[in-house]
């Protein structure tokens, strides 16, 4: 008997068989493991329908790799005492969140969980940013000796080119980076995985359990720009040269202001990090307000003057997620970046202009409320993904 299983790794939403190739099956008892955290084989074989035999062989492969380990045995009233499957935890990747001005550094499990993280300022050059990030690496490695690193995960604001693995369209950074997988992998002698945040994120929706990976969803990151990672049919929909998603750059304003891609009343500067501060300094010239964490704190403090920037950055961001989902019709949208760090103050209104005379029944809405760490997990997926897949 096949047996449908929940979570399947991205691009295999189909029933397990032992027909199928040994890499597929592969990657849905790693899938069962990993979203279980302590299984047995019998309970695999009987979940994924594949024959035991087929099982242990997988199994003993995936031990001898590293990905998991035997932990502890199990009680039953007869017969012969299980042995419960659990993730490695040793085995670790070091997941890389870049922005324009800083990049967040961590170490993150297989299972997602981001174990510690550092923030570093990046200076404005190209080689001595990237020096930077290998000094971070480097660090990070020292640091955590007893770590098997797989890879590292570069989640990026911008479009990149997977053949090529360089960035194709970045606006809002200040430096080129094409070169930044291949020094980093001489540097580490690590493999390295890059994409967009946004295709990051929703990859990680899909692989750490949030979404169940059998219906459409689109993942919309604020945060200095604008940018959705679309998962439709079974995989992430890239689109010609990488460039699906990028609502954060269709005009909303005629003549607005001016975009960091050349074009004006982008989609993007009336509902990232940005536009919310712009408001904020329209409305309070006076408070010295430079960074979106402080006005996120002053909204948190119910400030009348934040409350106000941010409310009409999230009347935008609804005007915004309807287009989205209108034209694209998701089961659910999930917004991430640091917007999250105020959604209670603010997600009712983004879900009120979202809804606004909508001609269907609109998506499911959601937050990923733990901010800096989604993204971050979603540097870990894009590694496992490139594993597994």
């Amino acid at each position: 008997m096949k047996v449908l299983v929940k979570q399947l790794p991205i691009g295999f939403s189909q029933f397990a068989s032992n027909t199928m190739p040994r890499q597929v099956n592969r990657s849905l008892l790693f899938q069962l493991v990993r979203r279980e955290q302590s299984i047995s084989r019998a309970e695999l074989a009987r979940v994924s329908g594949m024959q035991r035999s087929t099982v242990s062989l997988i199994v003993e492969e995936l031990i001898a790799d590293g990905w998991i380990v035997e932990g502890a045995m199990g009680k039953l009233p007869r017969g012969r005492h299980p042995m419960f499957l659990k993730i490695n935890n040793q085995r670790a990747v070091i997941a890389l969140d870049i922005h324009p001005e800083h990049m967040v550094v961590a170490v993150g499990d297989l299972s997602g969980k981001i174990i510690g993280q550092s923030v570093i300022k990046l200076p404005k050059t190209a080689g001595q940013a990237i020096q930077a990030i290998i000094r971070a690496v480097g660090g990070l490695i020292a640091a955590n000796r007893e770590k098997r690193f797989e890879g590292i995960g570069i989640s990026l604001p911008g479009r990149t080119d997977l053949e090529l693995q360089k960035l194709i369209f970045a606006p809002n950074l200040r430096w080129p980076v094409p070169t930044i997988k291949a020094r980093i992998e001489r540097a580490t002698g690590l493999n390295v995985q890059i994409d967009n945040v946004a295709n990051a994120c929703a990859l990680a929706e899909v692989w750490f359990g949030y979404s169940d990976g059998l219906h459409d969803l689109v993942v919309v990151n604020v945060s200095e720009g604008v940018g959705a990672g679309i998962y439709a049919n079974g995989q992430i929909l890239r689109g010609e040269n990488g460039m699906a998603g990028e609502f954060g750059h269709v005009q909303v304003e005629d003549g607005g202001p001016l975009c960091a891609c050349g074009n004006r009343g982008c989609w993007e500067q009336s509902a990232s990090n940005r536009a919310g501060l712009r408001y904020f300094n329209d409305i309070a010239p006076n408070r010295g307000v430079t960074t979106f964490e402080e006005l996120a704190q002053l909204g948190r403090d119910d400030d009348p003057a934040a409350l106000e920037a941010l409310g009409k950055m999230s009347r935008s961001l609804g005007r915004g997620l309807r287009m989205i989902a209108l034209a694209l019709a998701p089961r659910e949208i999930v917004i991430v970046g640091d917007i999250s760090g105020v959604w209670p103050k603010v997600g009712a209104e983004v879900e009120k202009e979202m809804c606004r005379d909508f001609i269907a029944r609109p998506p499911i809405l959601r937050c990923a409320y733990d901010g800096h760490e989604a993204r971050l997990r979603s540097a870990v997926a894009l590694v496992l993904h490139q594993r597994f897949i």
